[in-house]
């Protein structure tokens, strides 16, 4: 069932989207008029929408997805240009780092569905997600630089993904790129025909989801804090991340269940 994920105070229509399959959740930017462009408002019912779902264990998986012809199209520049407020510019920003660095932080794995373009800060969506499934028609560009504005904010998340004179040639440049230069790039995971994008899609998602909750949490946590460590330091740190789940129970039972040939029973969400 799709549902509005907070109430649009802009719109009676809903700006974003949720719906739950079976402990998958999509959430859908629904501007498709504008490209689902990150308005503020939009920004608000996303970051509503994220936050409720870190807090619900019955969710395995996020899937961002967007309506109409393109995925994302950035921040709402007609909205951005009608304020000469620099503090509602730097908040507007603000907000957005934070709904990025929320994709990061909650416990679940999140897939953007990449269909259409995704340019500038949807392009930084797409590299903030923990993982990305592109159609062959999508393309990909950070094209501030082309209106004079550097896209500072998605570089953040696309020096992160990408190979540094890649992400550097984006920037810079504005240029599009398709989905399997993205793919070959590290910006997305896999790439599917139109018409079965939503089923690769599900089908990534339905990989994870059939794995422990609890390890699928942890490991997504550790796997960010790893990467702001050096080496030694995040040896000394997964070293103790495995030693305490080796003591967890979905641990002992994947083990006992490889060992007598039998699929796993994890342990249900608390």
């Amino acid at each position: 069932m799709t549902t509005a994920a907070t109430a649009s105070t802009a719109s009676s229509d809903p700006l974003v989207l949720l719906r739950d399959a079976d402990g998958v959740v999509t959430l859908t930017l629904n501007r498709p008029a504008q490209f689902n462009a990150l308005s503020s408002a939009l920004l608000t019912e996303l970051q509503d929408a994220l936050d409720g779902i870190a807090e619900n264990h019955s969710v395995r998986v996020v899937v961002i997805a967007g309506a109409g012809p393109a995925f994302c199209a950035g921040h709402d520049l007609k909205e951005m240009r009608a304020s000469r407020d620099p503090g509602v510019i730097e908040d507007l920003f603000k907000r957005c780092s934070r709904m990025m660095m929320t994709l990061v932080e909650i416990p679940q794995p999140v897939i953007a569905r990449v269909h259409g373009i995704a340019t500038a800060a949807g392009c930084q969506l797409v590299a903030g997600c923990d993982l990305a499934v592109a159609s062959t028609e999508a393309r990909f560009a950070t094209s501030g630089v082309n209106l004079g504005l550097f896209c500072s904010t998605p570089g953040v998340a696309l020096g992160r993904d990408m190979p540094r004179k890649q992400a550097m040639e984006m920037l810079l440049t504005g240029d599009f790129i398709d989905a399997q230069t993205a793919l070959k790039q590290g910006l997305v995971n896999r790439v599917a025909p139109p018409a079965q994008l939503d089923s690769e899609v599900m089908k990534l998602a339905a990989a994870i989801k059939g794995k422990s909750r609890a390890a699928v949490s942890l490991g997504k946590r550790t796997f960010y804090k790893q990467l702001e460590m050096n080496m030694e330091q995040a040896y000394q740190y997964a070293n103790q991340v495995m030693a305490s789940n080796m003591m967890d129970d979905d641990a002992a039972e994947g083990i006992d269940a490889f060992i007598q040939k039998r699929p796993p029973k994890w342990r249900e969400a608390d």
